[in-house]
């Protein structure tokens, strides 16, 4: 044992014995009296726990025997710390009276304007002081045990206005202390426009720089908690190095993990930095680490982050929770051997161990095999049953994922909120809205918080938008009592997809006189209902008052102006982008190039950019091929299909499904599998027919697409286009349902231009409105023309 660490836990044991003594007392007290002994008793709770961190500290740079040792007692001294706060805590909830706080100029205040049914009404809190690296229950119940359970949940988007009572009285360490609670509640509550109040106050009246108050080590916590990444590593940069310590590091790192999705590598940066600045990692460092390599699939950096942890000692007795990140790393990066090497080396395996692999079995080798597993599995919770019928709804089993619902209700299990996010996601994913009904009517009557809860309903909107229920989309976001950008977001990006384009616009001028923030992600759907509506000048206007485009902004304005035929404009975009252009990014111009059929110079650039980026992408080598084909270059479009069958390589196969009374059928391109299949070209043949005289040409020119369909005749052409999956689709679901009722109808890949001619004129024909969901958008045909207006 050091020196070093001696001297800690001897003043550690000194602080012990005064905080029982104090603690025993300060019951019969009242109050000037009470409130100074609490305050003591505060402080000395501060002073202990700094000197637990610092012995923690200490103890992680000693040999692995005696660290082990060490730490090991540390749990004790944790242990008897945490509970003289819970029985300093109950003192100060059942003993201590607002009012005598105030009268002591104790305490600041927070004032909540909180919107109510009858009007606005103002409810006022105390706060006290906070620990630097760690909550203080004492402080934290004088600052909130006035509130009852409304007013807190309120507290989490309700309009803040910082009024801090004698804010410049007192000795500037009281102040400081004050000041970190109020910082520590807005983080605890979400609170971030009152963070940043209190952030310019400290900032203005100088305290930020007050030695020992690591004020700026608390904001960076708030920001964090908040999300706001940006914030967060500005304030970081700014903390003196010396000054920053493993909570701060990781406190950053974890903050790219849960909100960077499009900055997460410098996640891992700071990660590296913090190595080479030997600032000591933790488990819960190694975790955010493989969270973000599990996020972005990056198994090298990953691999190298399990090492740090089995170099760190992080066996499964101390560091379960480690090893579920590092098998959850290598399930999401595809290293599913890695995976169970790591499984079958558990002694102690918990249900998080189980489900990791479940995931990875149900997603890298199939339904059969990730059932046998769930039926091994000693203990189930919702979310392994939740990922188990997701799985079934992706891949279409519809019975059989009622089945398991119905399984999983038999063994009493509930769902949460976020079972049942992940249900409505597979839903989503699949297109099967009656499923994603019946859990929004389950929820409705199982969950008591299902209507308010701003995630679930986020859920349920999208998936009502993305499964062709628009309106249905519009009902949920207009009932919800709250929101957040996600919400906007996702309401955003439906109406874009139903090609609502100056719908999303007139939400988007309500999202910012409601006083929301658009992110990328706002801007980026926005482009896109420009995009699919043709509303190229406002699109060109939103895009320039972007500050710093993302790589998804640039690549929905080439969309917007590819689609447009502003091929030059849209090339410029591509050159002034502040980073490298992407496969989406240059796919998108290539695909207005072959649509507009020009700039051949172009085409070539392209060719090569796209193949030195991802050479195996077969969507890529069918959109080439497809634009040679266009120009009128069969032999290179050829060449390009040949690459991929020496290969081995097939091209997706373009997949149109249908929900008839709840099975799932599936048709591709001359199909004769299905059931039914006379039946379907039976209506083939009556339909084209009644087609061709109500208008409908056969667009032969779209069907050749290599030079042995070019070279063929007209009729051999025309035969291969009435083949289509969507037509076969039309004609199944005609046959199928009612007169007049709606078809839906999901396609994998983008529409064809004949299949999107003859489903207009069908709708007319037939009487019905058929949508269709493409890879892009959705197009709702009724009457004899399509809500695209013919642009997409």
């Amino acid at each position: 044992m050091s020196d070093v660490f001696e001297g800690y836990e001897r003043r550690f044991r000194e602080l012990s014995a005064e905080l029982v003594r104090k603690t025993s007392s300060v019951g019969d007290l009242d109050g000037e009296l009470k409130i100074q002994k609490i305050t003591d008793i505060i402080a000395e709770m501060d002073e202990a726990e700094g000197m637990i961190l610092k012995m923690d500290a200490d103890a992680r740079s000693l040999p692995p025997n005696v660290k082990a040792v060490l730490l090991a007692k540390l749990r004790e001294y944790q242990s008897d710390l945490n509970d003289m706060k819970n029985k300093a805590n109950l003192i100060a909830s059942t003993n201590f009276h607002r009012d005598e706080l105030m009268e002591a100029g104790m305490a600041d205040s927070i004032t909540l304007q909180v919107p109510e049914n009858n009007g606005d009404r103002t409810h006022t809190t105390t706060a006290g002081g906070l620990n630097r690296s760690s909550d203080n229950p004492v402080e934290e119940e004088l600052a909130v045990h006035e509130l009852d359970a409304n007013n807190r949940a309120a507290v989490s988007y309700s309009n803040f206005t910082i009024v801090v009572f004698g804010f410049m009285s007192g000795t500037p360490a009281y102040v400081s202390r004050r000041c970190r609670v109020l910082i520590r509640l807005c983080a605890r509550h979400s609170a971030l426009e009152a963070g940043k109040k209190l952030h310019a106050a400290v900032v203005t009246s100088g305290l930020i720089t007050l030695p020992g108050a690591f004020l700026r080590n608390v904001i960076l916590h708030m920001y964090a908690a908040s999300g706001d990444l940006a914030c967060a590593r500005k304030v970081f940069d700014d903390i003196p190095v010396g000054l920053k310590d493993t909570v701060d590091w990781t406190r950053l790192i974890d903050c790219y993990n849960r909100y960077g999705w499009s900055s997460s590598l410098d996640g891992l940066s700071l990660f590296v930095d913090m190595r080479r600045q030997g600032v000591p990692m933790d488990e819960i460092t190694i975790m955010a680490v493989l969270g973000i390599c599990s996020k972005i699939g990056n198994p090298v950096f990953g691999i190298q982050g399990h090492a740090c942890m089995i170099k760190m000692g992080l066996g499964l007795s101390s560091g379960l929770k480690a090893w579920n990140a590092a098998m959850d790393m290598y399930v999401k990066c595809g290293m599913l051997a890695e995976a169970k090497k790591l499984f079958d080396g558990f002694d102690g395996k918990d249900v998080v161990s189980w489900t990791v692999l479940l995931w990875g079995v149900l997603k890298w080798e199939g339904l059969e095999k990730g059932k046998k597993l769930f039926d091994e599995m000693p203990e189930r919770n919702e979310i392994a049953w939740s990922i188990l019928v997701s799985r079934y709804i992706e891949n279409c089993f519809i019975r059989e994922a009622f089945h398991l619902l119905q399984e999983m209700a038999a063994e009493s299990t509930s769902f949460t909120s976020s079972s049942l996010c992940l249900l409505l996601s597979a839903c989503t994913q699949s297109g099967d809205v009656s499923t994603g009904r019946w859990v929004h009517s389950f929820a409705l009557r199982t969950t008591a918080d299902a209507s308010t809860d701003v995630r679930f309903s986020t859920a349920l909107l999208d998936m009502y938008a993305k499964c062709g229920r628009i309106n249905s989309a519009i009902r949920v976001f207009e009932a919800m009592p709250s929101k957040n950008v996600v919400t906007w977001n996702a309401m955003l990006g439906g109406l874009a997809m139903h090609g609502r384009g100056s719908v999303a616009l007139d939400m988007f001028d309500s999202m910012a006189d409601g006083g929301w923030k658009p992110d990328d992600v706002t801007f980026t759907a926005l482009l896109s209902a420009c995009s699919h509506s043709g509303l190229v000048d406002r699109g060109r206007e939103l895009f320039r008052a972007v500050k710093s485009p993302s790589m998804e902004n640039c690549a929905a304005a080439v969309d917007l102006l590819g689609r447009a035929g502003h091929l030059e404009e849209a090339e410029a975009v591509i050159r002034g982008m502040p980073m490298q252009p992407n496969e989406v990014v240059l796919g998108s111009l290539l695909g207005a190039c072959r649509v507009h059929r020009k700039h051949h110079h172009l085409v070539e650039s392209l060719v090569r950019d796209l193949f030195r980026m991802h050479p195996h992408n077969t969507d890529h080598h069918v959109l080439l091929a497809n634009t040679f084909s266009s120009l009128g270059k069969f032999e290179t479009a050829d060449s390009f299909r040949k690459d991929l069958e020496s290969r081995g390589t097939r091209k997706i196969p373009g997949i149109s499904t249908m929900f008839v009374d709840g099975e799932v059928h599936q048709f591709s391109a001359g199909e004769r599998s299905h059931s039914r299949i006379e039946d379907i070209y039976g209506m083939l043949e009556r339909m084209i027919p009644r087609l061709k005289q109500a208008g409908y040409v056969p667009d032969v020119d779209s069907s050749s697409s290599s030079s042995r369909i070019h070279d063929a005749d007209e009729d051999s052409k025309e035969c291969a286009l009435q083949t289509h999956g969507e037509k076969l689709a039309l004609c199944f679901g005609l046959i199928s349902t009612k007169p007049g009722s709606t078809l839906r109808i999901f396609k994998n890949l983008r529409i064809c231009r004949d299949c999107h001619a003859a489903m207009k004129v069908a709708s007319g024909v037939y009487g019905r409105e058929i949508i269709v969901r493409d890879r892009n958008r959705f197009h709702t045909f009724e009457h004899g023309s399509c809500s695209c207006s013919d642009y997409w």
